[in-house]
């Protein structure tokens, strides 16, 4: 009995990953192999409930409401009580991308399914959600373990459809906050495709942007192509448009407020000699702030109606600008007092040299949802190195581009990143709810 309490007294962050790893690292590759799309976790899903109660936790599974009725949720919340004190929000996401897999490993996927379009695809974990998964499920045994230095109770959130940026929302709107508890902070990881294995990374304040999709029509007067006098030519119109929404960045925002307008997709005309009736164009549109956000969308609109007037095209045929609201995935923001206080504890269990401040990106990321629109519930988003250090070091020396997320060739080194994920995680609780 003596022996068995001095164990338990020993353990640390640090330590109880390596015990796990052999089991996590399974249940790593077994996802890896097994991905689902966003939306359709079902598999994914039901594995986590396994290991989450197997960790102690008290388990709700097939939780969200998306608003599209066809889609069901598969979010599991996990409870892990140990007596009064605050309340901690852990998450992970959890789905795959339509990407085929080009990595060579061993336990590539080689998964293919119908999207939500009804089309064949290939499915991947090209993000590293795979990657989230088992560090969350070493986070949670690990906390079990560990209880004799906590109390209060931690909320962990395995959330789908991060990709499609609705699954936070789905949660939240079905009650997450009202039928569990809101809580006082909330905590979350990614992998990161540029950063060495073994090391944190974090960004204070801004870390991720708002998303905003945006689609416009662009409606002309269609006619032959030799007699474009005649016509209002939707592609100039277009062509004009696309250069002009540049100037929103260059001439129409402070130069120290960060946007990116691109248009992802432009579809007009059917043949060589037909000057089209319309061309529609996809647009995403990347900002931190709400203020600067509102200015860039009503620019967009404004550019694009008015060089439809100047070019001719009657105000019945002015441009459809359509902001898809159902899409929007709005910046995340890590807390930045909660932000200091926990680089503090990960330079104390990882090493100074192993935590890096890093650049925030246009990148979006919905477990910004978490803090609530005003970010009253702090909250701090941080990264995890995912890349063999020799791979770092050639890209520097040669130049050629490391895989990206989202790349059919990337993948993290996993124990590493498991490993670092779990400490980085386990430490952070540990500070929030310390005994």
């Amino acid at each position: 009995m003596l022996v068995s309490a001095l164990a338990i007294a020993q353990q640390t962050p640090q330590s109880l990953p390596d015990a796990e790893l052999p089991s996590l690292l399974a249940i790593y590759k077994d996802i890896h192999s097994h991905p689902e799309l966003s939306g359709h976790e079902e598999r994914t899903s039901a594995l986590i409930a396994k290991e989450l109660r197997a960790a102690g936790c008290e388990i709700t599974d097939h939780f969200g409401k998306y608003d599209n009725p066809n889609l069901q949720g598969y979010g599991v919340i996990g409870i892990m009580k140990n007596g009064a004190g605050l309340t901690v929000l852990v998450r992970t996401d959890m789905d795959a991308l339509p990407v085929e897999e080009e990595t060579g490993l061993g336990y590539a996927s080689k998964v293919t399914t119908k999207n939500d379009e009804g089309k064949d695809v290939h499915v991947m974990h090209a993000c590293g959600h795979d990657a989230h998964i088992a560090a969350f499920i070493g986070t949670a045994r690990a906390l079990q373990r560990l209880k004799d230095q906590w109390h209060g109770t931690i909320l962990f959130v395995a959330q789908p459809a991060e990709e499609t940026g609705n699954g936070a929302r789905a949660l939240l709107k079905a009650g997450l906050y009202d039928r569990f508890r809101k809580p006082d902070f909330a905590l979350g990881f990614h992998d990161k495709a540029d950063m060495e294995t073994g090391h944190i990374g974090v960004t204070e304040g801004y870390t991720y942007a708002n998303v905003d999709s945006v689609n416009v029509t662009v409606r002309g007067v269609g006619g032959h192509g030799a007699y474009p006098h005649k016509t209002k030519d939707p592609i100039v119109l277009a062509a004009e448009m696309i250069n002009a929404w540049q100037t929103i960045a260059s001439r129409e925002n402070n130069p120290l407020d960060p946007i990116v307008v691109t248009v992802g997709s432009i579809h007009g005309g059917t043949k060589h000699n037909i000057i089209p009736d319309e061309v529609k164009l996809q647009l995403t549109v990347r900002t931190y702030k709400a203020d600067v956000r509102e200015r860039v969308l009503a620019a967009i609109d404004q550019i694009a109606k008015g060089i439809a007037a100047a070019g001719g095209v009657p105000p019945e045929r002015a441009p459809i600008v359509e902001i898809l609201t159902d899409q929007f995935t709005p910046a995340t923001y890590n807390n930045p007092e909660l932000t200091k206080r926990l680089v503090a504890v990960w330079k104390v269990s990882l090493g100074n040299e192993n935590v890096e401040i890093v650049d925030p990106t246009m990148g979006g990321e919905d477990f910004s949802e978490y803090s609530l629109p005003d970010h009253s519930i702090p909250a701090v988003d941080f990264h995890i190195g995912a890349v063999d250090p020799k791979k770092i070091a050639d890209s520097k020396k040669t130049g050629n581009p490391l895989p990206s997320l989202h790349s059919s060739k990337f993948a993290p080194v996993p124990e590493p990143t498991i490993r670092v994920g779990i400490i980085g995680m386990t430490t952070a609780v540990l500070e929030l709810m310390k005994k």
